[in-house]
């Protein structure tokens, strides 16, 4: 691990060892974010081990997910195949990864976190896969979070503010960039509050 970036096989290990915070819920900031769209077809890169797209399944969605950890996405196909939704599972490295262009409704990247250079390059794929009338939506742990007693990485080489996303967005039209504070419970049973960036960014119908 360098800089608080960690590899698949880093991931692997976590997973197994299930030392993660995620519960497997979704993000109340996703969930809130994604209520109003009209289902179609949904891309969740960095999936983890599938609460976003085991979620987004459950609402009507049709969901390709993409992850580098094996052992994430072994638990995430466990996990849907439990609750009864299909989804298209797919192990790969988001840097190398390319998604078909135009074919998603809904692109997603929930709490991805890695370096600057790494996030610019997967922004720039992710962006070519929304189709027209599409959104893309960013959600992570804003740089701001760190201090706040929330869980999240803690080095500022994989974190990122909403002004940071918005220029890597080149082609979509900005909807919402902000700052969204959200609840969080931590390991000794005290309530925090967990600062997110949040971006929304649509692909414009053809008039």
């Amino acid at each position: 691990m360098q800089d608080g970036v960690v590899d698949a096989r880093d991931w692997d290990r976590r997973w197994a060892e299930r030392a993660l915070h995620v519960r497997g819920e979704p993000s109340i900031v996703v969930a809130a974010a994604v209520e109003d769209l009209a289902t179609g077809r949904a891309l969740d890169l960095g999936c983890g081990a599938g609460r976003h797209a085991i979620w987004l399944a459950k609402q009507g969605w049709r969901v390709t997910a993409v992850d580098f950890s094996g052992e994430a996405l072994r638990q995430a196909r466990r996990r849907a195949v439990e609750l009864g939704v299909e989804i298209d599972w797919v192990e790969a490295d988001l840097v190398t990864y390319e998604p078909s262009t135009d074919s998603y409704e809904l692109v997603l990247l929930a709490y991805l976190h890695v370096p600057a250079h790494e996030r610019r390059a997967i922004l720039a794929k992710a962006v070519t896969a929304v189709a027209s009338g599409g959104t893309l939506l960013l959600v992570g742990h804003d740089l701001t979070n760190i201090g706040t007693g929330a869980p999240g990485p803690t080095s500022p080489a994989v974190l990122y503010t909403p002004d940071d996303i918005v220029p890597e967005l080149t082609g979509l039209e900005i909807s919402r960039a902000e700052q969204v504070r959200r609840p969080v419970e931590v390991e000794d049973g005290s309530a925090v509050e967990a600062i997110d960036a949040l971006v929304v960014a649509a692909r414009r119908s053809p008039s």
